[in-house]
């Protein structure tokens, strides 16, 4: 769908994943004036990033954005490249109007709403939705020594698949469902070993994504009643048995350590004071809020989060936050989640420009 440069917009959504296209459908249903500014330039958001084998914990009925269902596949679950189709044929189905390769650098305050820039373009709207996510600012913990270290280091942003580590020694640091996931298959072809903060929590076979949710959203309603959950409840960082992780526990290497102290050149030193040469350290440690693009606007604090109240930001009443985490709303960073966002998100939009017209 063609759409002109600086024309004035009652929306304009920053991202082109799947927080972005939901919020899409339901402007379109709005009859509100939107654009969508993807930086990457073709569909899938952060899933055209993902490692090869990367999974989803849910079957399909359960990994769908709002409006139409993710179409089922062959196995238990979704692969990466499955979600990737799927969200590259939702964006055909609803025609969005999308400018891709558009990397915003700011968003700025003007007489009458924002500005969202890009380079020397730049669109003008009476609100913003920042749907960008995480995936371009992936964290990276400091150790002692870690400037030191001559080897190779990569965050699990940029892991691809386990072939190239074949024969080294690897450590692959973080415990949550992408270092589970990517122990498991580089263990297969590499002298791997597994650091976690804590004693890994590996749920029940039959949990699912589908629980996950279900027992997240209990937690939360329990919160908000100011009562306590009635049993134990596994939160949505907790790791699911995806089939690579149930074959690395039948291989008995489904364990993991306590951190190490600090890097030498060639390796690291345990607490025990025993080094390790090592040749890759792989980062499964997380993601930052992508949010550079409204640091100009003064917004983004110290913790690298906006202040919202819900996915509103508290400071600036015509910008909204869409699919970061939970602080934008309840698994607003998942596939399942983002929809109750998206959709109140551009309900407070409606109502905000009714009072300004």
């Amino acid at each position: 769908m063609a759409v002109n440069q600086n024309s004035k917009f009652d929306v304009v959504v920053i991202g082109g994943g799947q927080s972005a296209l939901t919020t899409a459908y339901f402007l379109k249903r709005s009859g509100m004036s939107y654009v969508l500014l993807d930086a990457d330039p073709a569909p899938g958001g952060a899933w055209r990033h993902g490692w090869d084998s990367l999974r989803l914990f849910s079957p399909s009925s359960w990994s769908s954005i709002a409006g139409w269902p993710m179409p089922a596949v062959s196995e238990e679950t979704p692969r990466r490249d499955d979600v990737v189709d799927y969200l590259t044929q939702y964006e055909k189905r609803y025609n969005f109007p999308i400018i891709r390769s558009t990397w915003v650098s700011r968003v700025e305050r003007i007489e009458d709403g924002l500005r969202v820039v890009s380079g020397d373009r730049y669109w003008d709207a009476k609100a913003v939705i920042s749907a960008t996510g995480t995936w371009n600012r992936p964290f990276i913990p400091s150790y002692l020594g870690q400037e030191l270290f001559l080897e190779q280091q990569l965050h699990s942003a940029h892991y691809v698949g386990p072939n190239r580590f074949e024969g080294k020694t690897v450590l692959v640091v973080g415990g949550g469902n992408s270092g589970a996931q990517i122990y498991a298959e580089v263990s297969k072809v590499a002298q791997a070993t597994w650091v976690t903060q804590e004693v890994p929590r590996f749920l029940p076979d039959q949990v699912d994504g589908r629980v996950l949710f279900e027992r997240a959203t209990a937690r939360l309603k329990a919160q908000q009643e100011g009562s306590e959950p009635k049993e134990l409840i596994a939160g949505l960082g907790d790791i699911v048995m995806v089939p690579s992780v149930k074959e690395a526990r039948e291989r008995g290497v489904l364990n993991a350590v306590r951190p190490f102290t600090h890097f030498t050149p060639t390796g690291v030193v345990w607490p025990s004071g025993h080094e390790t040469t090592v040749d890759v350290v792989i980062w499964c440690t997380g993601f930052f809020p992508a949010l550079d693009h409204l640091t100009y606007l003064g917004l983004v604090g110290q913790d690298g989060k906006v202040a919202v109240d819900e996915n509103r930001s508290v400071d600036l009443p015509n910008l909204w936050l869409v699919g970061y985490g939970d602080w934008t709303g309840l698994a607003s960073a998942t596939l399942i989640g983002v929809t109750r966002t998206a959709r109140d998100a551009v309900k407070q939009v409606q109502s905000y420009l009714a009072g300004v017209a």
